[in-house]
């Protein structure tokens, strides 16, 4: 009798969650800046990837950074180095970032300051595949030291993913890495995603990446030009 108590406690969740995430979206929208989300286990390279994409975009863009850890504000620190300002979410004993935190931790800043806005969320390859953020982009990294299946073993986040990274790959010789095998593996699961191949070390695909990123936060101008002034008629849920 349990079980269908803890789903339905889940579910009502899950709601307040989504509709945060809605409203943040349109939030987004009306401020302008493009809002990426870097999903991945633990140690793929995500703080290491986004300081260099933060390095590169600073020189042209206003960029900011959210970062979730379980504990320690280290991540924050690092990415700091970039000159981005960056904001540590410590989330203690929960293994995703959720849409409240996200929330919470932007409080006080100008969001139509902002081109780009990353979050990296917590470690995991689970859970974050349930929880909107209200980004415009999830971005899956996938280190070459995780072995090529690993697409296989966690499909639900891929498929909930934008585009895939493949992080690391200074390492791939080392470590015996198949590429074709990876992205059959990645197109398998998911059909179409467009994949990355990077080296935040040597700088590989750093460039491609970057482009990536330009485009699409014009995309996104583009589209709210289109449409005219955003006239949406939700509460500011950040100030």
């Amino acid at each position: 009798m349990t079980t269908p108590r803890v789903l339905e406690v889940r579910a009502k969740i899950l709601k307040k969650n989504d509709e945060l995430a809605r409203a943040m979206r349109a939030e987004f929208a009306r401020a302008g800046v493009f809002v990426a989300n870097l999903v991945s286990s633990p140690g793929s390279g995500k703080t290491e990837l986004l300081t260099s994409t933060l390095s590169r975009l600073i020189r042209s863009y206003d960029v900011a950074a959210v970062v979730g850890d379980l504990a320690t504000d280290n991540d924050a620190r690092r990415l700091a180095t970039s000159g981005a300002e960056a904001r540590q979410i410590i989330t203690q004993s929960i293994c995703h970032l959720e849409a409240d935190m996200v929330r919470d931790s932007l409080q006080g800043w100008d969001l139509s300051a902002l081109d780009f806005l990353f979050i990296e969320n917590v470690g995991n390859l689970v859970c974050p595949s349930s929880w909107d953020l209200g980004e415009d982009l999830r971005v899956l990294l996938f280190p070459v030291t995780e072995g090529e299946d690993k697409p296989l073993k966690y499909p639900t986040l891929i498929n909930t993913a934008d585009v895939v990274v493949i992080s690391k790959m200074d390492l791939a010789v080392a470590v015996g890495f198949d590429m074709d095998l990876a992205r059959r593996n990645i197109q398998q699961v998911r059909p179409g995603i467009e994949v990355f191949e990077t080296s935040a070390k040597t700088g590989q695909g750093i460039d491609a990446w970057i482009e990536y990123l330009r485009q699409h936060l014009q995309r996104k101008r583009d589209r709210a030009g289109s449409i005219g002034p955003q006239t949406v008629g939700e509460p500011t849920i950040m100030s």
